[in-house]
């Protein structure tokens, strides 16, 4: 049996990027002969400027929306990241195994310490150290695949390299595990700027469709999409043609679609934009239905956390004990 093991963030509102990239992987992991393991990772929330009660708010948020969109206790374990301390004992130890280089040749932090730069904030030591922090998310349940988005590959791939080399230099500990990605849409791009993934962190303009957004509003959005320039009509070209591009990617990834069969069903951009419009409308009705269910009874999220908080606990205690130990830590 393989553990599946993956997170998501609350620093925004969930974005159809987070649901066609990484949720409904998640919904299609649980249906599998496997144990899965799904978080709201809330301390990785605090390496920016950040609200208390907001970042409180967007994780119950997230919480029901992985609820809604499928995910069912009976199958799944699902809780949050700072109800299980395992996470940020075991972070520390892999703190000491990982090095100051390989941190600061993370894209994510080259990104955003520039971002906070500019803006004149300083930058956080944590925002150097959470993918140390994501590794113990990981290593910690022996998780044997990560289903996410293609933007967080390099940190699983750093969290291999801890895995590999804590058990060279201690003893087997943690199992080395890999990442997993849709066919496609596994980085759904922003709408206005098709050369940037669609995050729920940054802009909140015409270029981001929520997950909870009415339909109305996704359909605005799709129809105002930037496409691209010139007469080439409707091509699946990433690199030369972005913008056509993502909207083919979404189509194929809400209808099962292939992305250069279906750009052959069009000569212009307004009837792709419709039917983009109408599938991400469909795809996000019952998910925003259940979710008003969900949000009207949150005693229901708050049992569901507390239940699998303790299950994740019972798992991530004795690997993160014989860590300690392998470590050279005397027991208590």
């Amino acid at each position: 049996m393989t553990r599946i093991f993956s997170g998501v963030k609350p620093t925004g509102h969930l974005t159809l990027g987070n649901y066609l990239g990484a949720v409904r992987q998640w919904v299609a992991a649980e249906q599998k002969p496997d144990e899965a393991l799904f978080c709201v990772v809330d301390l990785h929330a605090l390496t920016v400027e950040h609200d208390p009660a907001r970042v409180r708010r967007l994780s119950r948020q997230a919480a029901t929306l992985l609820l809604a969109a499928g995910l069912t206790p009976e199958k799944c374990t699902l809780f949050v990241q700072s109800h299980v301390d395992e996470h940020a004992r075991l972070s520390y130890l892999l703190e000491c195994t990982a090095s100051d280089g390989e941190l600061r040749r993370m894209v994510q932090y080259k990104e955003k310490a520039a971002k906070a730069q500019a803006s004149g904030e300083g930058v956080r030591l944590s925002l150097l150290t959470y993918p140390v922090l994501m590794a113990a998310d990981i290593l910690a349940y022996r998780t044997g695949e990560v289903p996410v988005g293609e933007d967080q590959r390099q940190h699983v791939e750093l969290t291999r390299d801890l895995a590999v080399r804590f058990n060279q230099r201690y003893g087997y500990t943690f199992t080395v595990p890999k990442a997993t990605h849709p066919v496609v849409a596994a980085r759904v791009m922003d709408l206005q700027d098709p050369t940037s993934k669609m995050g729920k962190s940054g802009d909140t303009g015409p270029g981001v469709v929520f997950i909870l957004d009415e339909p109305e509003a996704v359909r605005k959005k799709v129809m105002r999409a930037v496409t691209d320039s010139g007469d080439g009509g409707v091509v699946y070209d990433p690199a030369a043609r972005p913008g056509v591009s993502n909207l083919l990617d979404i189509l194929a990834a809400c209808t099962g679609g292939e992305p250069t069969a279906l750009a052959d069903g069009y000569t212009g951009y307004g009837a792709l934009k419709r039917d983009v419009a109408d599938a991400v409308v469909e795809l996000l009705r019952p998910v925003r239905v259940r979710h008003a269910e969900l949000a009207a009874d949150p005693g229901t999220v708050e049992a569901v956390l507390r239940a699998g908080a303790g299950r994740a606990r019972a798992i991530a205690r004795p690997v993160v004990d014989e860590a300690y130990r392998a470590i050279g830590l005397l027991e208590p």
